[in-house]
């Protein structure tokens, strides 16, 4: 995230509980803790694929606990359900990220132009049946880039948007201030909410806990923290996703073994599940489902705290990442579903190159870089979220630092306990968590700003480096590539800065890999595994 201080509305620790930002976002939101119980609308069923009347239910491996506030929110659960409920004015489609007109009835023909005008969708309704209009529009912009008001979208906006002006009942012009086309596929994190609900005292803090009006398809119908949430198909919505299910029902289990019997087995119900472990992809697919993996931006990183001796000289760090087998992790404990990370980015995203500095196994290299920063009998807490695939993953980097020589004491926790420990600036040695920032987009300027920035939580508060030198030239090459109007020129201009990044290894990834997602083909068709957390309906229906 990239506001490293919250406004009047939310303490820093309650902004970043709600947002699901604890742990890197979309990866670890919400309870970590197995959901098993829940009303009894959690035992819905599915309808017979024939005529849509049944409730579609679907199995999303993380917390519906998170805020669904959609300027504050990162969690995976409410994300995902708020694609559903709200609209941009521009959405995007969830795999090639390409923008396609939603509220608005077409996208900018310029969007080299530094204004954008739209024109609102003619009869669109929110839930309440109250239209949309410009106000709504630029109370929703109004909020997101209030200086005073700390917003994880804020900083998806506030650097390119100057401001959202209305010009009439129906249109609204956006005034950008340099050409940035990157801007328009981030429309769809700025989902338009209702002022004449939003504006009422304490209502943000409703949406925080599952208050949900938008414009969507599918309004909210039910809402029952670390159980479920139902939706139904809005009949006023005259949008160009039409709901092709009349109600849906998500339920929330966190615990790995219920969330694959819920899919699969004699208690099976759910049409389709997210985050499905590898360990269970075999049985799944002889059980008849279709299990499908989405590559992209998740990954396990290493964090280091740099006013921790030795972990400010960057020679250690180093070491650190070179002694790590990744291929024996990705064998091991992902099953072969992963990548050594040889950037930042992941290889699949449009701006990757290889870094000038790759991470390849050496241990040889790993002692001489310890030895040539004069470090000896090295002993390490390793803090580590508790997610079952991070885990999984921590054996192979004790063994690994262990054969160089560095002691490693593995303490894997839940999530909201080592932020919090963080957030009260107690004292740590190295972090291994969970990142995904593909859930807002796929562009390298995006990505890059969610972990590195002059006031990014994660380089002031966590790591503590945004003050060194090294950091305040790659915040300087960072700002230029954002203005960079040239998409060639912005994508070299990211490569070299990503060079810093990956030199420095602060917060740098160790391995990326592949998000699982099973469903029953015989129950639902037009499904895409995503390369992210949760799941999107909107091109999905029942299987004929």
């Amino acid at each position: 995230m990239s506001d490293a201080t919250p406004g009047s509305a939310l303490h820093r620790r309650s902004f970043l509980k709600y947002t699901g930002a604890l742990g890197a976002a979309a990866a670890v939101t919400g309870s970590l803790s197995a959901c098993s119980g829940g009303p009894e609308s959690t035992n819905d069923t599915d309808g017979d694929g024939k005529g849509g009347s049944g409730t579609l239910t679907a199995v999303i491996g993380y917390g519906n606990d998170g805020s669904w506030d959609p300027t504050q929110t990162a969690s995976a659960f409410a994300m995902a359900g708020n694609h559903h409920i709200y609209e941009g004015l521009l959405d995007t489609d969830p795999i090639t990220r390409k923008p396609y007109p939603a509220l608005a009835t077409e996208a900018p023909k310029d969007l080299n132009a530094t204004t954008w005008r739209f024109t609102l969708r003619s009869g669109a309704k929110f839930h309440d049946g109250k239209p949309v209009t410009a106000d709504d529009v630029v109370f929703t912009f109004a909020r997101i880039l209030d200086p005073d008001t700390a917003t994880l979208a804020k900083g998806f906006f506030a650097s390119w948007l100057k401001e959202v002006k209305k010009v009439d009942a129906q249109t609204v012009e956006l005034v950008l201030k340099f050409p940035f086309p990157d801007g328009a596929p981030r429309l769809t994190l700025a989902k338009i909410m209702p002022k004449h609900v939003f504006s009422k005292p304490g209502a943000f803090d409703k949406a925080i806990t599952g208050l949900a009006v938008g414009s969507g398809p599918y309004k909210q119908t039910r809402h029952t923290p670390k159980s479920n949430t139902t939706f139904e198909a809005y009949d006023g919505y005259n949008g160009p996703r039409k709901a092709a299910f009349k109600k849906m029902n998500w339920l929330t289990i966190v615990d790995a073994p219920a969330r694959v019997a819920k899919i699969s087995g004699s208690s099976a119900g759910a049409a389709i599940a997210d985050n499905v472990p590898y360990a269970n992809i075999e049985q799944l697919k002889k059980d008849g489902l279709t299990v499908e993996g989405g590559a992209g931006m998740n990954n396990l990183f290493l964090m280091f705290n740099t006013k921790h001796k030795p972990f400010d000289d960057v020679r250690v760090r180093q070491a650190l990442h070179y002694a790590i087998d990744r291929e024996k992790m990705i064998s091991a404990a992902l099953k072969g579903h992963g990548k050594a990370a040889r950037s930042f980015l992941n290889e699949g995203n449009p701006a990757f190159r290889p870094a000038k500095t790759v991470y390849a196994y050496d241990p040889d290299k790993a002692k001489a870089l310890l030895a040539e920063a004069g470090v000896k009998g090295l002993k390490i807490n390793l803090m580590a979220v508790n997610v079952s695939w991070i885990v999984d993953c921590l054996p192979t980097i004790e063994e690994s630092w262990r054969k160089i020589g560095v002691e490693t004491t593995l303490e894997p926790q839940e999530t909201a306990a080592l932020f919090t420990k963080l957030d009260q600036k107690k004292d740590f040695q190295v972090i291994a968590a969970a990142s995904n920032p593909n859930q807002f987009g796929l562009d390298a300027d995006l990505i890059m700003h969610y972990n590195y920035g002059p006031q990014n939580l994660w380089m002031t508060t966590y790591s503590k480096w945004a003050t060194s030198a090294e950091a305040k030239q790659l915040f300087k090459q960072m700002d230029a590539a954002t203005r960079e109007p040239d998409a060639e020129k912005k994508k070299q201009m990211a490569q070299d800065y990503i060079d810093i990044v990956a030199e420095n290894a602060v917060l740098y990834p160790v391995v990326h890999n592949e998000l699982m997602t099973a469903w029953d083909p015989d129950k639902i068709t037009g499904i895409t595994a995503q390369p992210y957390p949760g799941i999107n309906l909107l091109k999905a229906k029942w299987a004929k």
